[in-house]
């Protein structure tokens, strides 16, 4: 019998849901694949909705950035099992739809099924939530699921980086999103690395 721990490539699993936000999917998917980190995605319906809407890329566009894609009903996916390895799974954007079937284990489509799969295997689960304002369900849904091991995401940008496009707040967004899986993309964003005063001329 042989071993082996380290010869499988990192496998991260993306899951897009229908709440806005599908460009920071598609950065983060950009970014895996120059990182070489294997990808499994998933896209709901709505998820292929709100990409042609908010975006100019196609669905089949993003289905392309990933290195296997999955239709949002295929139980026999990979990923739907505990013993396919991976090193953990973001939905982003995640719905308050999405998030409450996986606080309650409801796994009828593959996004919540691969959730389900993370939380009982301890894998590392990260929910960028999108809605607000947020009513008390959402929000007991959340603590329940950070009780239960998953980290709840809001993508809020930070503005210590001064950004000046849309580019630079998403890319902060989704270099603190590669952070939870101990990720870097160098340069992607500025670190926060303590106040710097300003001269007395400024």
């Amino acid at each position: 019998m042989t071993t082996s721990n380290s010869t499988r490539p990192k496998r991260i699993v993306v899951a897009m849901t229908g709440a806005t936000g599908a460009i920071y999917a598609v950065r983060l998917l950009q970014i895996l694949r120059e990182l070489e980190v294997e990808t499994h995605l998933v896209l709901s319906h709505w998820a292929e909705e709100t990409i042609k809407y908010e975006t100019d890329y196609k669905p089949a566009d993003v289905r392309k950035m990933a290195d296997h894609s999955y239709n949002v009903s295929d139980q026999y996916a990979p990923i739907s099992s505990g013993s396919f390895k991976h090193d953990g799974m973001i939905i982003v954007p995640c719905s308050m739809k999405t998030l409450a079937a996986v606080r309650v284990g409801y796994g009828d489509d593959l996004v919540a099924r691969a959730a389900d799969v993370c939380l009982k295997e301890r894998r590392k689960l990260v929910l960028v939530a999108r809605e607000t304002p947020l009513s008390d369900i959402h929000l007991d849904n959340m603590l329940s699921l950070t009780r239960s091991g998953a980290i709840i995401f809001p993508p809020v940008p930070a503005f210590y980086t001064r950004p000046t496009s849309l580019d630079d707040i998403v890319n902060q967004s989704v270099g603190r999103m590669l952070d939870m899986f101990g990720l870097e993309c160098e340069g992607l964003f500025e670190r926060w690395s303590g106040a710097q005063k300003k001269s007395s001329s400024e």
